[in-house]
């Protein structure tokens, strides 16, 4: 079910948000019951991640329509929007590893 949200959502932030900031779903996690989800996302450039929060929690309503229209789910989750930490961390690491190698 993660996956199937997280696509759908993501073809929601396409033909719904603007491109600039790009917003990417990075992943979906789902509550044991079904009823809520967390929507974790980035954000190019990442100053902008305030914005993309504020079109995703403003945008709640429409992209339950749009789940509800392009799936047979029985339960459409409530949806909390966060800013992938983790994401975000791990690409730090890589560039700093890649300044590390350029500069050998």
């Amino acid at each position: 079910m993660e996956s199937l949200l997280r696509e759908l959502v993501a073809t929601f932030v396409v033909a719904e948000a603007n491109p600039n900031p790009l917003i990417t779903i990075t992943r979906v996690s789902v509550s044991p019951n079904l009823r809520d989800a967390t929507v974790f996302f980035t954000t190019i450039p990442d100053n902008r991640e305030q914005d993309a929060l504020v079109f995703m929690k403003r945008a709640g309503t429409e992209l339950r329509d749009h789940i509800k229209k392009r799936s047979n789910l029985k339960y459409i989750p409530n949806f909390v929007f966060e800013v992938d930490g983790g994401e975000r961390a791990r690409q730090y690491i890589d560039d700093l590893s890649r300044k590390i190698e350029e500069q050998k």
